[in-house]
């Protein structure tokens, strides 16, 4: 068992490597593109290249980092469809907060163990403070 590669122990995959590189207009967003590469460092082209949105959603709370694909084969592609993909990508944030909200509403909060006796007819009647 000793050989044997411990499976918590965080690995790389060679045949999945990217080089990332951020681009940002300093105004709206950041692009992060990702350049396929090889274990040796050289541009793979078998695979294609990624390109990656940020924004953030000012909230109540502060600010929300934003995070979203964008569907693109170069960097100018990517640029102008940086609007519909962010604002795609904000819509989703508000759904998924909705929906973390009606959870959060909806859930049903539970008393400790042994706190139901206290409200029972048969255990005397008396409710204990800790």
């Amino acid at each position: 068992m000793a050989d044997r590669p411990d499976p918590r122990e965080p690995e790389m995959d060679a045949s999945a490597l990217y080089r990332e590189e951020i681009v940002t207009d300093c105004r709206v967003g950041t692009i992060r593109m990702m350049t396929p590469i090889t274990a040796d460092g050289r541009v793979d082209e078998k695979r294609p290249m990624l390109f990656l949105g940020e924004a953030q959603m000012l909230t109540s709370v502060g600010p929300l980092p934003i995070s979203f694909d964008i569907e693109a084969a170069t960097l100018a592609e990517a640029v102008a469809k940086y609007g519909a993909a962010a604002k795609e990508g904000f819509e989703r944030a508000v759904r998924e907060l909705q929906d973390m909200r009606r959870q959060q509403a909806s859930s049903i909060v539970l008393p400790p163990p042994g706190a139901a006796g206290a409200f029972s007819s048969g255990g005397g009647g008396k409710i204990q403070l800790p």
